[in-house]
C-alpha cells in the first residue's frame, strides 16, 4: 500500500513518476490481510444469516459493480467479496485492484489480467503492465511501451521509450528524450517537445520546459508559462505549485489564488487540501482559510469525509471539522 504522506511531485524523474503513479492508482482498494479475513470468516449462525442477506441484496442489485478486495495468504494474493468470502483464492505473486472489471496480476516475472471470477483473460506475458484506463492498458513489449485493449489485442504498437496511461483521451509518450501526446489510435497530436509531460486534468497538463514547470491545453498551447519549481495537477480548479521553497495554489489563469506560504502542499480533494506549516500538517479550503490547524505529523487526503492522521506514533481519523 502507498505510504502516508507519499505525495507524487511532478519534478520526479519520469520513470519514477511512471512506476509510482500508474501503479499506485490501482492499489487504492483496501488490502486485507489473511488474519483479518480469518476473523471475518469466523462467525456464528446470526452472522452467517447476515452475510447471506447481504449477498442476496448484492445479487439483486444488478446495476451494482462488483467490489472485490485484496487479501494476502502465505505470500500470495487473492480477493474476497464484501461479505468476507474468498472469491478468488490467493495464488498470485502480486495483484492490484479491479478497474473496469479487470485486475493486474503477476506470476513469476510476467504480468497479465484476470476478471472478477479469477479467469486469466489476458495471460501473464508482459515484463511490465499497468491498469486499464479509458479501455486501454499500457504494456511493455520488447522494451517499448504500447497499448492493448481488454481482449489483449495491441491497438497502439509498442514504439515509445516511456509512456503514461490515457487520461481524457490523450496519453503522454516519450520519443527520443522528448515528451508529447498521442490519441487512442496512436497518432501524435501534440509533437514531442517537452522535457517531461503529464496527464491532462481539468483540461490542462503540467509540462517541463527548460527545467521549469507550466501548463498546456489540449491543443498543445502553453497557457501558463513555465515558472514553477514543481507542480501538481489541477483539482477543484486549483493546482499546488512551488516557487523557491514555498508552495501555494494557482487558478487556471495562472494567478495565485493562495499565495506561496506552505512548506508542502497537496491537491484539493473533497474541498480541502493538506498543507504543511513547519513540521505539522493541517487543511485549507479553496479560499486559503486554515480550516483544520497544522497539528498532525502525517496525513492523508480526505476520502468519504474522513482523513487518516498521525499524532506521535498513533493514527486515527478526523472529519472535515477536525473532530476525531
Amino acid at each position: 500500500m502507498m505510504k502516508l504522506n507519499n505525495k507524487l511531485k511532478l519534478n520526479l524523474q519520469p520513470k519514477l513518476i511512471l512506476n509510482l503513479l500508474l501503479n499506485v492508482v490501482v492499489f487504492m482498494p483496501f488490502s486485507i490481510t489473511f488474519a483479518q479475513t480469518t476473523l471475518i470468516s469466523k462467525s456464528n449462525n446470526q452472522n452467517q444469516q447476515i452475510k447471506a442477506k447481504i449477498k442476496a441484496e448484492l445479487l439483486e442489485s444488478k446495476n451494482m459493480s462488483v467490489k472485490l478486495y485484496r487479501i494476502t495468504q502465505n505470500g500470495k494474493y487473492g480477493f474476497i467479496d464484501q461479505t468476507g468470502e474468498v472469491v478468488i483464492p490467493a495464488q498470485f505473486d502480486l495483484a492490484w485492484g479491479f478497474v473496469d472489471g479487470l485486475a493486474q496480476i503477476k506470476l513469476g516475472d510476467k504480468y497479465g489480467y484476470i476478471d472478477t471470477t479469477g479467469k486469466r483473460v489476458i495471460s501473464p506475458k508482459y515484463p511490465l503492465s499497468f491498469a486499464f484506463t479509458n479501455g486501454l492498458a499500457l504494456v511493455v513489449i520488447d522494451y517499448k511501451y504500447g497499448f492493448i485493449n481488454s481482449s489483449g489485442k495491441v491497438v497502439v504498437q509498442p514504439q515509445f521509450d516511456e509512456a503514461l496511461a490515457f487520461r481524457n483521451g490523450l496519453a503522454a509518450v516519450q520519443i527520443n528524450d522528448k515528451w508529447g501526446y498521442i490519441d487512442f489510435t496512436g497518432k501524435i497530436v501534440i509533437k514531442p517537445q517537452f522535457e517531461v509531460a503529464y496527464h491532462f486534468y481539468d483540461g490542462l497538463a503540467a509540462v517541463q520546459i527548460d527545467g521549469k514547470w507550466g501548463y498546456i491545453n489540449a491543443a498543445g498551447q502553453v497557457v501558463i508559462p513555465p515558472q514553477f519549481e514543481s507542480t501538481l495537477r489541477f483539482s477543484d480548479g486549483l493546482a499546488a505549485v512551488q516557487m523557491s521553497d514555498k508552495y501555494g495554489y494557482i487558478n487556471q489563469s495562472g494567478k495565485f489564488a493562495i499565495k506561496p506560504q506552505f512548506n508542502d502542499a497537496w491537491e484539493f480533494i473533497e474541498g480541502l487540501a493538506a498543507v504543511q506549516v513547519g513540521q505539522k500538517w493541517g487543511f485549507v479550503n479553496a479560499n486559503g482559510k486554515m480550516i483544520i490547524p497544522p497539528q498532525y505529523d502525517k496525513t492523508t487526503s480526505f476520502s468519504q469525509g474522513l482523513a487518516a492522521v498521525k499524532v506521535n506514533d498513533k493514527y486515527g481519523f478526523i472529519d472535515k471539522s477536525g473532530k476525531w
